[in-house]
């Protein structure tokens, strides 16, 4: 079988490029030919030859696929996480997501609640929907991009700079948990993608020595990134279903998110992270992790084991492959 993984920004080191290169990886070892092309770095107009094309972002998918000469039959879609969030209700761009799903001979979700909402929106695609969460991504040793501190706390926010994101609302909250524990650092991790916020956040950083800003480096490097870190936040508007944040819960390290369904659906408050609805919680939940090295050790590890429990990368091509069967069958 030969597998065409259709990704937006494919050559920028995004959650989706995350997503597609950790499926295609399982797939090859159940002996899956895949090929990954980025639907946004040119223009196509005749695909390359495949059994099934896996489109990932449904409005992005849909504007791309109308430019080629001959639109890929079969084909399903992954809803990511800003074409659920914000595309399916955009008036602009409603009706061509709808038209992405409705061609699509299967849909997939990270979650039930993604299911509820592209239903409620559209029901005569639910029967072809189906719920994979993501899976964990291996790493290579790899020595870290820069050294942490010695006696210092280390939060590492990993985010393209873009508004969704919410990194300068993350500074100011991190900032006023440094003026109470001088020790806390912070890392910004992620390529600017849109340029005016990406300005505001290096101002930003300018103003602060204990903050770095790492930009844009290799996925492999992350891993030796969670190893320095103390704790990962999330601090995003929305999500669909973050790879950082279960990359993070993966290596057993404490998480604090903001309060978004996709974050809600990986973390379970007090349980295996922390989840704030508010700035004064951000700094209640941030000091618990600094000063309570039990509790701070006790969610690291149920986060770990969760995401061993639910967020296997063999599962998830397991069933990549029998929805790709059934749909060529």
């Amino acid at each position: 079988m030969r597998v065409l993984l259709a990704s937006p920004n494919f050559h920028q080191p995004r959650g989706n490029t995350v997503t597609v290169q950790r499926i295609a990886n399982s797939l090859e070892k159940l002996a899956v030919d895949t090929e990954i092309i980025s639907t946004t770095d040119k223009e196509w107009t005749t695909l390359p030859e495949a059994d099934i094309v896996h489109g990932f972002h449904a409005y992005h998918f849909y504007k791309f696929i109308q430019k080629l000469d001959k639109m890929p039959n079969p084909y399903m879609v992954t809803i990511t996480g800003t074409d659920l969030n914000h595309d399916l209700f955009d008036e602009h761009k409603r009706e061509d997501v709808f038209a992405s799903l409705k061609g699509a001979k299967a849909i997939h979700v990270f979650d039930d609640k993604a299911r509820e909402v592209i239903s409620n929106e559209l029901s005569e695609v639910e029967d072809k929907i189906f719920t994979i969460a993501q899976g964990n991504s291996d790493f290579p040793i790899e020595k870290s991009p820069l050294e942490k501190g010695e006696n210092t706390f280390l939060f590492v926010l990993p985010a393209g700079i873009r508004k969704v994101k919410n990194v300068p609302e993350a500074v100011e909250m991190m900032s006023k948990l440094h003026d109470k524990f001088p020790s806390v650092r912070l890392w910004l991790v992620g390529p600017i993608i849109e340029e005016q916020e990406g300005k505001a956040v290096e101002e930003l950083v300018r103003q602060h020595d204990w903050i770095e800003y790492l930009g844009q480096v290799t996925h492999s490097s992350m891993g030796a990134i969670y190893q320095s870190a103390d704790a990962v936040l999330n601090t995003s508007h929305t999500e669909g279903q973050s790879s950082a944040i279960i990359e993070a819960m993966g290596y057993g390290l404490p998480v604090l998110v903001s309060n978004n369904s996709g974050n809600r659906n990986i973390v379970t408050h007090h349980r295996t992270g922390f989840v704030y609805k508010t700035p004064n919680e951000f700094l209640d939940y941030g000091e618990q992790i600094i000063n309570n090295n039990e509790i701070k050790q006790k969610i690291g590890q149920q986060a770990k084991q969760y995401i061993a429990d639910h967020h296997s990368s063999s599962y998830e091509a397991d069933h990549f492959l029998k929805i790709y069967e059934s749909i060529l069958s």
